[in-house]
């Protein structure tokens, strides 16, 4: 190990090559800390060609290695497993190119999603996702996790707005995939890299598809007594035709949590949950959308704010974004999953989930994009607690089946990482999951990028892996 430490100082520079403990700390878990490994060291590239030079120093030195942004992810699929090397992508953070006619930039991996729509902002532009990290998450590795956030109703995730990507795949070679204008001959191989979760190569350069800014914003806040309500009041705007951008629900116990913290917003904590609702598009026709909205809601037991200007619009926004960070204060250790289920039953799942975590004895409070049925139960808790964890876990567990069972899936835009992957046969069976397999083995067939993630560790395959031909099994 120590022979490819000093090749990678060679490579990146001593500043840029940790490899002290107390440096290694911070890289042992991401947003998920249920799950930590320490690596044997975290490279900082500046660029391409280091990223390419450091792949093929661990190549030869028989050291897997996993690409990580800012590590706000909450799956664990940042974390070296097996000592290896993490690539952090965050010195690579220039805006390379922005174009305002074909309504596209060209990034690096390590800009800040949020950065990204102030850079742009003078053409009249903007970078649609917008995860709830999206002040810290950088784009390398929304593009990792398909990451989603509040708007993804109108939007989409992150994989409708990336048009071509550069990467270094597993054994050193650069690559380009997709195009300006977004179409390619061929497979689709940008939409294979996007939520591979770092499995496939180490993204360098990614292309995105700007938007216009809309010419009117308009914010409602729906008082509800209960959550129950709040989700019918949603079905009843999407039933209708309405698409707003964004449809987001927080609990009471959220809403607490976030009064007692920075992010208070002014919220009545006597709310059994409150509905964000955000409109944009033509100003004439937004007005309207605006008085049906406030109809639905009224109809379904709310009292309804409209924001009067940008401040108040960002004050209702405050205990959406500022949810997470207010657990904090509740608990060391947070568990967020990110389950999906149809939305006409939302109701039903929403009780099952509180009545799972009662019956675990755990602090469990809800915020949810409830325009696409993207569920995000929060358990706080100590992990230095061996029963409470074990209670966190089985409760998490439970809460899966429960969504599967509902005709949803086991996530949304967190992704699979360490934390999901024994739960992929929930959805998958023997064929499709040896169907990833032998794609995941068409870029990386020794099983170096980002290993132990994904697939279920007690899975083998043996047909599409070449060296496990016969009675050999070699775990994914």
């Amino acid at each position: 190990m120590s022979q490819l430490h000093a090749a990678l100082r060679a490579i990146v520079g001593p500043e840029a090559c940790l490899t002290r403990a107390e440096e290694l700390y911070v890289y042992e878990a991401d947003g998920l800390t249920v799950h930590s490994a320490r690596p044997s060291a975290v490279v900082l590239p500046a660029d391409t060609d280091q990223v390419a030079r450091v792949v093929r120093a661990c190549r030869a030195h028989g050291v897997p290695f996993v690409p990580r942004g800012a590590g706000t992810g909450l799956s664990g699929g940042a974390v070296a497993a097996d000592d290896g090397v993490i690539i952090e992508c965050s010195r690579m953070d220039r805006v390379l190119q922005i174009s305002g006619d074909d309504r596209l930039a060209v990034v690096q991996p390590g800009v800040v999603n949020a950065d990204l729509s102030k850079a742009v902002a003078h053409t009249g532009l903007f970078y649609a996702p917008d995860p709830s990290s999206q002040l810290a998450c950088t784009l390398g590795g929304n593009v990792a996790e398909n990451s989603g956030g509040p708007h993804t109703l109108k939007y989409g995730t992150t994989t409708n707005h990336v048009l071509a990507l550069e990467m270094v795949l597993p054994d050193g070679e650069v690559v380009r995939l997709g195009s300006r204008s977004g179409h390619a001959p061929g497979f689709d191989l940008v939409g294979a890299v996007v939520g591979g979760e770092g499995t496939l190569g180490i993204v360098t350069e990614i292309t995105v598809r700007l938007v216009p800014v809309p010419e009117s914003v308009e914010t409602l806040l729906g008082i509800f007594p209960d959550v129950v309500s709040a989700c019918r009041a949603v079905g009843a705007i999407t039933k209708s035709g309405l698409v707003p951008a964004a449809l987001e629900i927080v609990d009471r116990r959220t809403i607490e949590a976030v009064e007692a913290s920075v992010y208070a917003a002014g919220l009545p904590t006597d709310a059994g949950a409150v509905l964000i609702v955000e409109l944009d598009g033509p100003e004439a026709g937004v007005a309207r959308q605006v008085e049906r909205v406030r109809e639905f809601a009224l109809s379904h037991g709310a009292r309804v704010e409209v924001a009067r200007d940008e401040a108040e619009r960002q004050r209702f926004w405050r205990a959406r974004k500022g949810a997470f960070g207010a657990m904090g204060r509740l608990a060391p250790d947070l568990y967020v999953h990110d389950a999906v289920v149809p939305r006409a039953k939302l109701p039903e799942i929403l009780e099952r989930v509180c009545e799972i975590g009662d019956r675990y004895r755990l602090r469990l409070c809800n915020v949810f994009h409830a325009g696409d049925g993207n569920l995000h139960p929060n358990i706080c808790f100590d992990r230095r607690d061996a029963d409470e964890l074990a209670r966190v876990v089985a409760a998490g567990e439970e809460i899966l089946r429960t969504c599967v069972e509902a005709g949803g899936v086991i996530s949304g835009e967190h992704g699979i990482g360490t934390e999901k992957r024994e739960y992929m046969p929930l959805l998958f069976g023997e064929a499709d999951l040896d169907a990833m397999a032998r794609l995941r083995e068409s870029f990386d067939p020794e099983r170096v990028c980002n290993p132990g993630k994904v697939f279920p560790s007690t899975r083998f395959c043996v047909e599409s892996n070449p060296k496990a031909r016969g009675y050999d099994r070699v775990p994914l």
